[in-house]
């Protein structure tokens, strides 16, 4: 909001008159909304500070950042498990196999012949546990009590790998395939055709 004093031609802002005193009805008038372009050009522009140090400092701050394998030996980046790409997992581990389900699989082999190991639901709390471990590149101990009582746990976990792939283990570029060849007429015929698209699966899904 300006005011403009009757004794001056140059308008004032309200904080600067509020300031000095108050000013009697008479002396004082609202301008219009529209402000002249006088006064538009009278107001000083708030000064831009110097961006030239800045720009240097983040230029040598890109160039010296670390790299991605050099945060991963500091522990300061982890590469995710869980709702990661299959081959770009492998890739970034080194590992043929993720090592979730190379786990996962042993135990159960060992341990979990039961009915029902992938039917049968685990403890929910025990399942989170065991994915945030392997979350946090670590591999956890499954010969525990609180698994060993709960194998079910373990089963779910590699539900929920394969349940939360981005492209699923049998590829969405293959699933029209996969839909024909278990349609086949005989068994014989089903099989052949299985192995045959399984064959065209990329190398990470197909290990």
């Amino acid at each position: 909001c300006w005011l403009n004093s009757s004794d001056h031609n140059t308008p004032f802002p309200l904080f600067v008159l509020l300031q000095v005193g108050f000013f009697p009805s008479e002396c004082v008038e609202l301008i219009n909304d529209k402000v002249p372009q006088s006064v538009t050009n009278s107001v000083p522009k708030p000064v831009s500070k110097k961006h030239g140090k800045l720009i240097t400092f983040l230029r040598t701050f890109m160039k010296s950042r670390p790299t991605k394998q050099k945060l991963k030996q500091r522990g300061i980046l982890k590469e995710r498990v869980f709702g990661c790409d299959l081959g770009e997992h492998l890739l970034n581990s080194g590992h043929d196999v993720p090592q979730v389900l190379k786990s996962c699989t042993e135990f159960i082999e060992k341990h979990g012949i039961v009915d029902g190991i992938y039917r049968l639901s685990g403890i929910a709390s025990n399942i989170q546990k065991l994915r945030h471990e392997f979350d946090s590149e670590q591999i956890p101990d499954l010969t525990k009590d609180i698994y060993i009582q709960d194998i079910h746990c373990v089963g779910s976990l590699c539900k929920l790998y394969f349940r939360e792939l981005p492209n699923p283990l049998l590829t969405y570029q293959l699933y029209e395939k996969f839909s024909d060849a278990v349609s086949a007429a005989t068994d014989e015929e089903r099989l052949v055709k299985i192995h045959d698209v399984i064959q065209q699966l990329p190398p990470p899904h197909y290990r």
